[in-house]
């Protein structure tokens, strides 16, 4: 960890400022991060530099992750193509402003279309 201070007019940097490619020529190993902390404080060294070593996993996906990832992948695009259905959409913003005020309800349309195409998903998987 590094203590940064800026050139003149630059307050503070948040995110990656580079990041590892998988191919390339010029690819960096390590990952440079600058952090700006927003907590309150009395000391006004807020600006952090981390060099962070570029990670490779040591094991291979289990079975588990495996179907975790199917899944996503599975479910993402089902609310990619209900979002564009026209037979759907009316019924499904219905559906949604019912439920968005219970206590377990979606607060967004993404949200629920999502928790909707992964029960459909699991009932079709599952049985």
């Amino acid at each position: 960890m590094a203590k940064v201070t800026y050139s003149a007019g630059i307050d503070h940097v948040s995110g990656a400022l580079a990041k590892p490619s998988k191919s390339g020529q010029h690819s960096c190993t390590k990952m440079l991060l600058a952090t700006h902390r927003v907590a309150a404080t009395q000391s006004n060294a807020c600006n952090r530099l981390y060099l962070r070593p570029k990670v490779e996993r040591s094991t291979q996906p289990s079975a588990k992750e495996l179907a975790i990832r199917e899944r996503f992948t599975e479910v993402r695009a089902m609310v990619a193509t209900r979002r564009k259905d026209l037979n759907k959409i009316s019924q499904d913003q219905l559906d949604f402003i019912a439920q968005k005020d219970l206590a377990t309800g979606k607060r967004t349309m993404t949200a629920y279309l999502w928790k909707v195409c992964g029960e459909e998903y699991d009932a079709a998987h599952n049985g």
